[in-house]
């Protein structure tokens, strides 16, 4: 015999809009749609922005490194720059499309990111190695927040957002390693 610990609870918000919840027995916990513990999952949500809003400033100082690096190092740089910030976009859009996975609504103003960002903006920044400084202490900066979430979206099985992250944390690893190796 298999028992089942889950209620589904169908709750009609209007003519249009329903919300399926699912109550667990066994953890007492309201579910999501996922199956997800719906508490933890809006505190993840909000960690995801966060993280969607530093993104963001990540990505606007690697625009501005790759349009403003001057001196000897410039074509490797202005294409290394490119990159990263082609790479940034992905993330981000990947990041936005993960909140709105877990029925939440990721930020898109500059507001809502500037009050959110926890690492440094860079501006007129031209110097090559100031540069690589800068986004290797924006990389470092991104990867306080994505261990946080890693901790708690592993407390609660939510294995598509630790994913992510995961694969998030091991490219930036590299990509920080490859910055300080051309630093010297």
């Amino acid at each position: 015999m298999v028992l089942s610990y889950n209620l589904m609870i169908h709750s009609q918000i209007s003519d249009k809009n329903s919300v399926i919840l699912y109550y667990n027995f066994k953890t007492k916990n309201i579910m999501n749609h996922l199956g997800l513990p719906n508490k933890e999952t809006k505190k993840n949500i909000e960690l995801l922005n966060e993280l969607l809003a530093n993104f963001q400033v990540y990505y606007q100082n690697l625009r501005g490194v790759h349009w403003n690096i001057r001196g000897k190092r410039f074509f490797d740089l202005h294409m290394k720059f490119e990159e990263l910030y082609n790479n940034a976009q992905l993330r981000v859009d990947e990041i936005a499309e993960r909140i709105l996975t877990l029925d939440g609504t990721p930020l898109h103003t500059f507001a809502d990111y500037l009050d959110l960002n926890k690492i440094k903006v860079g501006k007129n920044i031209s110097a090559d190695e100031e540069a690589v400084n800068l986004v290797i202490e924006s990389l470092q900066g991104l990867l306080k927040l994505e261990r946080v979430l890693l901790q708690t979206t592993d407390e609660i099985d939510d294995e598509g957002t630790n994913s992510m992250i995961s694969d998030l944390i091991t490219e930036q690893e590299k990509d920080i390693w490859m910055l300080q190796a051309f630093l010297g």
